[in-house]
């Protein structure tokens, strides 16, 4: 019983084996023929092979790139996306992400320690290039940087970011209820000269800089003293003002912790300037491939608006998560990386 169904078995397996020959015959000769569809089955074949996210479509293969950032979590994040997404375009990437505060990364981009990092345009216009009235229009002000920038430093500004990351303050729990709501930069100014304990918490570069606590002045009328200013680093700055240990602290407009946190922001009817994010560059790496730096960068920044960049450095700064981890969410989402 069991030998005849053994043979059994092996006469079906010797059939198929004459049927499926048949079939790839038949294949074989509809091709011969010409046949479209045994050639639609092949191109669509190769097609699937190749997809593939948008950026391993673009070729710097043989290109160095070395990438920084400034050292808080928005640049930090930033500067991920930018490693993640050049060597899924193939480059021989050297991350030097976290390098230090803007002088620093700016000094590296000019000295050809890195190749580029992401920086602000109201940042280039007023600190890099020491220029007065900047714009308020963010496209004309970025183009403004980037002429001055790549004819006297020969850095190539690329793409622009829809978000803005103003400079601008926040108040705590305690002093927002004794104003009854929000502050506006004028009644903030105006708190703090009527009330003597007050406490203004900043980071160490805003009260030297030209787009810092100086405009603040001028559009107020009022100076800050420094009986009451208290200098913390940038993430300190959140906790503490939550804590109600400052008065008021000076943030990044687009940082997730502000809701996180509770904290309510103090109006401000155009006295910071603009900081829109854009790729800055060394023009020499640049020109080795400016259509695809230009297309990731572009890429990378079109669909991050305030809210999502927001959301995305919440993740970072409110919930803890990698800022490697956060942006390559960010980039496989969107499908630019695998």
């Amino acid at each position: 019983m069991r030998k005849n169904k053994a043979a059994a078995l092996l006469a079906m397996g010797a059939v198929s084996a004459l049927v499926l020959a048949g079939c790839a015959a038949a294949d074989e000769t509809d091709t011969s023929n010409g046949s479209d569809d045994s050639g639609s089955s092949s191109d669509s074949g190769d097609t699937t092979e190749e997809a593939g996210s948008a950026f391993s479509q673009l070729d710097l293969s043989g290109i160095e790139v070395a990438v920084g950032s400034k050292d808080f979590d928005e640049q930090l994040i930033l500067g991920e996306m930018l490693v993640a997404a050049f060597e899924e375009a193939g480059a021989t990437v050297d991350d030097k992400v976290n390098l230090g505060g803007t002088s620093v990364a700016r000094s590296a981009l000019e000295s050809g320690e890195i190749d580029i990092y992401m920086e602000y345009n109201g940042t280039g216009w007023a600190v890099h290039l020491g220029e007065d009235d900047p714009s308020f229009d963010p496209e004309e002000l970025t183009s403004g940087v980037r002429e001055l920038d790549l004819e006297r430093n020969d850095i190539v500004w690329i793409s622009r970011s829809p978000f803005n990351n103003t400079y601008g303050f926040t108040s705590s729990p305690e002093t927002t209820e004794a104003n009854g709501g929000a502050f506006t930069i004028q009644s903030m100014m105006e708190y703090v000269e009527a009330n003597p304990d007050a406490v203004v918490c900043m980071e160490s570069e805003y009260p030297d800089r030209p787009d810092g606590l100086i405009l603040m002045e001028t559009a107020t009328g009022i100076e800050l003293p420094d009986s009451q200013q208290r200098i913390l680093d940038t993430g300190i700055i959140y906790t503490e003002t939550a804590a109600n240990n400052c008065d008021f602290g000076e943030v990044y407009t687009t940082d997730g912790r502000i809701p996180a946190l509770g904290l309510t922001l103090v109006e401000d009817p155009g006295v910071h300037v603009l900081y829109n994010v854009s790729g800055t560059m060394v023009g020499e790496t640049y020109r080795q491939a400016p259509d695809v730096f230009d297309e990731i960068i572009s890429s990378i920044l079109a669909p991050l608006d305030n809210e999502r960049m927001a959301s995305i450095n919440a993740r970072v700064s409110a919930d803890g998560e990698d800022p490697e981890t956060v942006a390559r969410d960010y980039l496989a989402s969107e499908g630019l990386i695998d």
